[in-house]
């Protein structure tokens, strides 16, 4: 499965970025998503619970996060297991870009799956990891601040000076779209 797409958020770049690196905003967005867990730096492990045509599980995930370009970039890559209902895995790349006072997200993602999940279907599969993403980002405009209420982020310290972000997603957001369309097709459980 190969999923693309973009989405105008009417926030700030680093509002953006910092929004898909919030663990609770990423927990609340992504379609049942129940939890994100940190393992190593750039490392977490997911669990989620899916249902695809009639296949639904619990699956348990690792997402890795790389090629990071803070606020602009990140490409992910993911693997998880539903036991008998299958597993998944794949990548994506998300891409922040500054359009007026808003931010377009663009990204891909792709994804293999094996087991039930893939006796469903590619068709169902597709249309579920499309319907996931979408509710994802309706979920997530919902959750960020309103344009005025968004405070511009001002660089006193080099980022090495700056506390670490504890959720670099999401990735997949894709986790979200990759959780939400890679993820989501892989967990369809991102």
């Amino acid at each position: 499965m190969d999923m693309a797409g973009e989405q105008l958020l009417p926030l700030p770049q680093r509002a953006v970025w910092d929004a898909l690196n919030d663990p609770q905003i990423l927990m609340a967005c992504i379609p049942g998503c129940e939890s994100i867990t940190l393992v190593a730096e750039n490392q977490y492990a997911i669990l989620m619970t899916a249902a695809v045509g009639p296949v639904k599980a619990k699956f348990n995930g690792s997402l890795t996060l790389s090629d990071i370009d803070a606020p602009n970039s990140y490409s992910l890559a993911f693997n998880g297991s539903g036991g008998s209902a299958g597993f998944g895995k794949g990548g994506a790349r998300v891409v922040l870009s500054p359009e007026g006072t808003a931010t377009r997200l663009a990204y891909t993602a792709s994804a293999q799956v094996g087991g039930k999940l893939a006796q469903v279907g590619s068709r169902l599969i597709d249309g579920v990891a499309r319907k996931m993403a979408e509710e994802f980002f309706t979920r997530f405009k919902a959750a960020l601040p309103a344009p005025a209420q968004a405070v511009p982020v001002i660089e006193a310290a080099p980022p090495a000076a700056q506390p670490k972000i504890a959720f670099r997603l999401s990735p997949v957001w894709m986790l979200a779209i990759v959780v939400s369309a890679g993820l989501l097709a892989i967990f369809l459980a991102t």
